[in-house]
């Protein structure tokens, strides 16, 4: 069989994708490695969101080069949003063989055979229809414990700053019943945790089955699977999806909900179609619900013509909030974006750093907070395997999405155990076993 090798950047939903690659080249004879060295094909399956994104992958391919070279007939691919948006950059290097875009994967096996004749094996036409539905990924958790399960693509929401809509296509809802199927099959395989992806999963909608119906669904298919997903956008999220994760024990209470700015003018410029106030109240409406559901979020520091007092009102929204983890970045200018074609990137790189690094420290000092009220708590823990901190102990992840360590020989990956929380740093819950 040949051998297929596939280094993944980015986000959850190319990980699914990588997945989804590995089971369409199944069907063509080709075995997973994770030996480069050993592999007939080279991809990369790479991410378009920011620049530094890109720049590891052009580092990468003088790597992959290596091979490509050093034994004849290795194929380099190109895969995913990078692929879709640099595809003529990326064949004129001379480095690739085949550029894919996210919905040309099962053209995979005629593009691998047109490489190998000796011309190169583009696709990168973006699709209305394509979900991937029918396929079995095929899983590269190593642990068996969590699985992603797709269920929309593409975005429909055109953020100012945002390439995605670009490199991924229109939004379009897959059928829900692949989607209890593919739950049902992680069940079967003994999986214990699916993640429901989709770039705005609110907006999901197939025949009569909303999120929030379809939120029910897949935590119907076993008591035993917890159900989380990600991501949601505070426009969308509505009374029904917070009322359904209220009422399923096995819907995790864990939000992921990008405010991206705290300043109703940035916002506005964003083009994200909300204000400060409604944010801040869907935020009150999850936890007068949900009292103990974890709230993360993303933001952007730096967007164009953000003011000093501008960045301050995302720094007084952190507070308020008092997120429990967040992922904060630097504004970075993608080419073709409305913002990037509309505003210029006029905020000094020195101040974004400055404006950076204060709301990290910000956001380290909310999460340690966060972790604190949680001392002498008691949750019930989905094991994933040994932790990195070693000496006998395990790690796992709370309903809130925390990540707790604890000293334990009796449990494997895929127990659920009770554990009480004994101490903390800003990432991590201390723990002991509670013994049932």
């Amino acid at each position: 069989m040949k051998k297929l090798y596939i280094e993944t950047y980015g986000c959850q939903m190319n990980v699914n994708d990588t997945e989804v690659v590995f089971s369409i080249l199944a069907r063509e004879g080709f075995e997973r490695t994770e030996d480069i060295a050993e592999a007939d094909v080279i991809f990369a399956n790479t991410c378009s969101i920011r620049d530094n994104a890109e720049q590891r992958i052009w580092g990468r391919l003088d790597y992959f080069s290596t091979f490509r070279k050093s034994r004849p007939g290795v194929l380099v691919g190109i895969l995913g949003c990078m692929a879709e948006r640099l595809k003529d950059k990326l064949l004129d290097t001379g480095k690739v063989d085949i550029v894919a875009g996210p919905d040309a994967y099962r053209n995979l096996p005629a593009l691998i055979a047109e490489a190998s004749s000796g011309h190169p094996g583009i696709n990168v036409i973006l699709s209305r229809e394509e979900t991937y539905g029918d396929i079995s990924p095929v899983r590269i958790d190593k642990g068996g414990v969590s699985a992603f399960i797709s269920i929309m693509r593409g975005c429909n929401n055109v953020c100012s700053y945002c390439v995605v809509p670009y490199t991924r296509g229109a939004e379009r809802s897959r059928d829900w019943r692949t989607i209890v199927r593919e739950a049902c099959e992680c069940v079967e395989k003994g999986y214990r945790e699916v993640t429901l992806l989709g770039q705005n999963v609110d907006s999901y909608l197939f025949e009569d089955v909303n999120f929030a119906k379809l939120l029910a669904l897949v935590a119907d298919v076993s008591p035993q699977l917890r159900v989380r997903f990600s991501t949601s956008h505070p426009k969308d999220i509505s009374d029904e999806v917070i009322a359904t994760m209220a009422s399923r024990p096995n819907i995790c209470h864990q939000i992921h909900l990008p405010v991206q700015s705290g300043n109703d003018r940035i916002l506005e410029k964003m083009r994200r179609r909300y204000t400060r106030e409604w944010y801040l109240g869907r935020v009150a409406k999850i936890r007068e619900a949900m009292p103990d559901c974890g709230i993360s979020t993303d933001a952007i520091v730096g967007f164009c013509s953000e003011t000093e007092e501008e960045f301050r009102d995302t720094l007084s929204l952190f507070r308020e909030v008092g997120f429990d983890s967040a992922f904060m970045f630097n504004y970075s200018e993608r080419p073709g974006t409305l913002a990037a074609r509309n505003y210029p990137d006029d905020v000094p790189p020195e101040v974004k750093t400055r404006r950076l690094n204060e709301l990290i420290e910000l956001q380290n000092n909310l999460s340690l907070e966060s972790n604190r009220r949680d001392l002498d708590k008691v949750f019930e823990v989905l094991v994933e395997g040994p932790s990195k901190k070693g000496d006998g102990q395990l790690c796992g992840r709370n309903g809130a999405g925390k990540m707790c360590v604890w000293t334990d020989s009796e449990h494997k990956a895929c127990d659920y155990v009770q554990v009480r929380v004994l101490d903390c740093s800003s990432a991590t819950l201390l723990c002991e076993l509670v013994k049932q």
